[in-house]
């Protein structure tokens, strides 16, 4: 499988990935929290900004590993992927928790946990299903003017 991806199209797996997360997780944290969707909203979109830029930096970074060391996207290097990037998600995102909720970085922890039982999968997921549908587009010639 090709990793060659242009900026333009890892902003756009990026973006992709941020929108439908802010999709599902907003009206579901509403729900769970009780607060109101604005308010879920503007939380849930201030924490989708720090992980697009993380999306954009990690994702490079990981792509460039696995081709300096030929490494296939197998089962094993995608659940790696995703634990690597949800870590590093938690480490950046638990002081805006704290500060955002004014509550303790433990209890920012706690509930960035939650969130990251949902986004393991979910970031698994995403990504498998983008590099199966960029592969049938790579292959069909569809994808190559990014």
């Amino acid at each position: 499988m090709s990793v060659n991806k242009s900026i333009t199209e890892r902003i756009f797996q990026a973006v992709g990935f941020e929108l439908l997360a802010i999709l599902i997780c907003t009206p579901l944290l509403a729900w769970i929290m009780d607060k109101s969707m604005f308010d879920m909203g503007v939380v849930t979109m201030a924490m989708a900004a720090l992980a697009l830029a993380w999306n954009v930096v990690f994702n490079g970074q990981f792509d460039r590993v696995l081709k300096h060391y030929e490494i296939a996207h197998t089962a094993w290097v995608r659940m790696a992927h995703a634990l690597l990037f949800e870590g590093g998600l938690v480490a950046l995102g638990v002081p805006l928790i704290a500060w955002w909720l004014k509550i303790s970085f433990w209890e920012a922890f706690l509930l960035d946990i939650g969130v990251l039982l949902f986004f393991l999968p979910y970031t698994y997921i995403y990504h498998w299903a983008y590099d199966v549908v960029r592969e049938r587009m790579v292959t069909r010639g569809v994808g190559e003017r990014c």
